[in-house]
């Protein structure tokens, strides 16, 4: 299951890439929960579909154009996939890069959680599967 997991979460980063953002809802569990990293603007958790929606698109519509680049190998462990990237955002003001390592929950191929952290070691420990 993880490797089939490793697949989801790329194809949700290809999507979010591609302003894709049917994919991304419909990759969305409705009972999906987002939990922001720590002092992000907006402390959450965001509980539902809608709310997570909502965070999504917030976030996006802070700039003129963004993408993620992952800068890793991708971990994993049973419905966790720990993933290390950053986020681009162009216009509206200043250039943002932000380093972040994110681990995605993945259960009956959607996505059930969703956990931003600023430090990839903290994320590697929160997902059990530290260096």
């Amino acid at each position: 299951m993880s490797e089939e997991n490793v697949e989801f979460a790329k194809r949700w980063i290809a999507a979010w890439n591609a302003g894709d953002m049917y994919t991304v809802w419909e990759s969305l569990d409705p009972d999906v929960i987002l939990r922001p990293a720590k002092e992000w603007p907006e402390p959450g958790p965001f509980i539902g579909r809608d709310a997570v929606w909502g965070f999504y698109d917030r976030t996006r519509e802070a700039f003129d154009a963004d993408t993620v680049e992952t800068t890793g190998a991708f971990s994993h462990a049973a419905d966790r996939v720990v993933i290390r990237w950053v986020w681009h955002g162009q216009g509206h003001g200043p250039e943002a890069n932000m380093e972040l390592t994110t681990i995605f929950t993945v259960r009956n191929g959607k996505l059930r959680e969703a956990e931003y952290f600023w430090d990839h070691e903290e994320a590697l420990e929160a997902a059990g599967l530290s260096e």
